[in-house]
């Protein structure tokens, strides 16, 4: 059973914001009372924007126990927050007149919300009073299944009756008010937060069911009831929970399947400019983020398609250089790609190249000899070397960051790195080595394949016997199926 808007005891969590309203001489002038408010106490005015919440307005609560937000401009219509001083929280509807007042008590907000002036506001309060009572139905019974689902089977089929039908009192409510409202904005919430409908399965020839097609069905139908053109969807707390679902849940965690998903979505979100503006800012900035290894082949993809082809109209020049210069550095090194060839200087003097080092595994780690986490993760990493990876074919290169070959050299000697120890005496030569392999802060490990292919990277010395014992054990499996 939805309660998704039953929420009158969650904390807010309050950001500022920088989304302006539109224009409109008509502006905003909304009353809230609520009993038991201490006068001359501050109360927020917020919205729901995508997975965050941000404050529009402020103000206090006069001698009438009222709170009044009034301005000149109107706000964008969704989902609003009235936060009090104790941030408990309820959620209104920011209708099209945003004229309207709203009375109610702390005790219990909705069971004591009386509206004025907005009809969405009515009917969004009706729903969660209903809501409200269906929830005291079935939670006792919730209760009681679970101490009894284990001992008593024909106790838990009636009380799974029960609950089913109350779950279908609910649904029935929902149907009925968007055949009967089907223009208003509840509607297009109850719409918003229904699943698809699975048909039956198809028998295929040999009279077997196809067991993919519900997976299959659901993900093609997943936005069936999202309105795409509407960006009031934005400002409620549904919109992005499908987005995030879709994604993470829905889609194969690999930059190929991303990709796909990521297009289908941006395509779907062109029916308007506000959607589609959120749908690629949240996308490009959520996998540009992202602590999983090999993400980054969505940012380089979304940039290219949407950013370097002007779509992105939210950005400006300075941002979109910014951007499009992140995505031109990542992009060659993306797992998959042939390493950058660096020739170095090794401890001897002498003239090494990356690419003439012939191993089965290299790793090739960026450091400082003076920074102190790489004190801790390179003796780490000479250890794993020394007993377990040198015996597996895995040799090290290792790059100094830094001029100071006196220091360097010493730390070299008291850690016995017996490695390839490399550095660039140049200083241009080492900034631009820097930049073509993304070293903004160290260490830094690279995994190169024999062929010098990128197969991990920024990953801990922890990780790498394990990660190279589950490479070695692909190259098996590919070599059976040969």
């Amino acid at each position: 059973m939805n309660l998704i808007f039953a929420k009158t005891v969650t904390i807010l969590t309050v950001f500022t914001s920088a989304h302006l309203a539109a224009g409109n001489p008509e502006g905003y002038n909304i009353k809230i009372t609520a009993k038991g408010l201490k006068e001359g106490s501050t109360c927020l005015l917020a919205n729901y924007y995508g997975d965050k919440q941000y404050i529009k307005d402020s103000a206090k609560v006069n001698a009438k126990g009222e709170v009044v937000f009034k301005g000149t401009e109107k706000y964008p219509q969704g989902i609003y927050l009235f936060v009090p001083p104790d941030k408990k929280y309820f959620d209104f509807v920011m209708d099209d007149g945003q004229n309207f007042s709203l009375e109610t008590d702390t005790a219990d907000y909705i069971k004591n919300m009386k509206v004025k002036g907005s009809v969405e506001n009515k009917f969004f309060y009706d729903y969660q009073t209903f809501m409200a009572g269906k929830q005291k139905e079935i939670e006792p019974l919730r209760e009681l299944y679970k101490k009894t689902t284990k001992t008593n089977k024909d106790s838990t089929k009636l009380l799974q009756d029960k609950m089913s039908v109350i779950d279908k009192q609910v649904q029935d409510y929902k149907i009925n008010f968007i055949k009967d409202n089907p223009k208003t904005f509840v509607a297009k919430l109850f719409k918003a937060m229904e699943d698809p409908e699975i048909p039956e399965a198809p028998l295929f020839a040999n009279g077997k069911k196809d067991t993919t097609f519900a997976y299959r069905y659901y993900k093609a139908h997943f936005f069936d009831n999202i309105d795409f053109s509407d960006d009031r969807l934005l400002r409620t707390p549904i919109f992005h929970t499908k987005i995030k679902q879709f994604m993470e849940k829905m889609t194969a965690q690999t930059p190929d399947s991303i990709n796909v998903s990521a297009d289908y979505l941006a395509e779907k979100a062109k029916a308007n400019q506000e959607v589609f503006k959120y749908i690629v800012y949240w996308l490009t900035y959520n996998y540009e983020s992202s602590n999983i290894m090999g993400m980054d082949a969505v940012f380089v993809h979304l940039v290219e398609k949407y950013y370097m082809t002007k779509q992105a109209f939210w950005v400006d020049s300075t941002q979109l250089y910014k951007i499009s210069n992140r995505a031109f550095t990542l992009k060659p090194l993306l797992l998959g790609k042939k390493a950058p060839s660096v020739n170095m200087i090794d401890s001897l003097g002498k003239s090494v190249s990356l690419y003439d080092v012939k191993s089965k595994y290299t790793i090739v780690i960026f450091w400082d000899h003076g920074c102190g986490h790489c004190k801790k993760e390179v003796p780490k990493l000479s250890e794993l070397y020394k007993t377990k990876l040198k015996a597996k074919g895995v040799e090290v290169f290792a790059i100094e960051t830094e001029d100071k070959p006196d220091e360097w050299k010493k730390f070299i000697r008291e850690n016995k790195l017996n490695w390839i120890n490399v550095h660039e005496p140049d200083q241009y030569k080492r900034a631009v080595t820097k930049k073509i392999y993304d070293i903004y802060s160290t260490p830094v490990i690279y995994l190169l394949d024999e062929n010098k292919i990128i197969k991990a990277k920024r990953i801990d010395s922890d990780q790498l016997g394990n990660f190279i014992d589950m490479l070695d054990k692909e190259k098996e499996r590919e070599k059976e199926k040969k």
